[in-house]
């Protein structure tokens, strides 16, 4: 069955509405941010794959985003007053760094919660493509309305986290994404990126292991 641009990720609030008390709630605070500074941006992570799939539990919250130089002050600014700290200087250097794939790391200055933000860099046409393909999905109270990944691209960056660390948590987001999307997900572009980015080792090893589910 496929999931539907709806879906509900529960929260447990208890308290005041006005304090972040779990990491959803986090999430839309700097979602807020990101919007407030018109900075392009996609939900990764297991929250996007609750989107798609299932939900379980994470530790961060994990967003691409578009970050023009000059939007990096205001962006900075914009989290401050939401008492998340990511220094502009920290951004800037990012922004200069070309090597690796490192993100900006954020934490909110009260409670335990931490955002990564990866930045388009000149040159990732994978990033590019995910990006230009992001949904808009509504994930229901406290979240909305915001901008996904698409299960395609979920997969293809799973593929790679995968190749790098041996996770098995990837392969388990793949499979569910999989499980739920089946013939809906879009086979021709996960073959193109797959072969681009040589990752046809990790995509028969995922089948191998959900040998129940077919590709149509």
């Amino acid at each position: 069955m496929r999931r539907s641009g709806r879906c509900s990720i529960a929260t447990t609030n208890s308290a005041a509405d006005d304090q972040p008390l779990d990491l959803v709630t986090f999430a839309r605070i700097v979602i807020d941010a990101l919007e407030a500074a018109q900075v392009d941006y996609a939900l990764g992570g297991a929250l996007a794959v609750a989107a798609w799939a299932e939900a379980r539990s994470t530790q961060d919250i994990d967003l691409v985003i578009n970050l023009p130089v000059e939007q990096i002050q205001r962006l900075s600014a914009e989290l401050g007053q939401r008492a998340v700290l990511i220094p502009p200087d920290l951004l800037l250097d990012l922004y200069r760094e070309a090597r690796g794939d490192v993100a900006a790391v954020g934490y909110h200055l009260h409670w335990s919660y931490k955002v990564e933000l990866f930045l388009l860099r000149p040159g990732d046409e994978l990033r590019q493509s995910a990006l230009a393909r992001r949904r808009l999905v509504d994930l229901g109270p406290p979240l909305g309305a915001i901008y996904v990944h698409t299960p395609e691209d979920l997969i293809l960056y799973k593929l790679k986290y995968f190749n790098l660390s041996q996770q098995q948590k990837h392969m388990r987001d793949i499979g569910a994404i999989r499980a739920v999307q089946g013939s809906g997900l879009d086979q021709a572009y996960l073959a193109t990126w797959i072969d681009r980015l040589e990752l046809g080792a990790a995509w028969r090893y995922m089948r191998d292991q959900t040998p129940r589910l077919s590709d149509e």
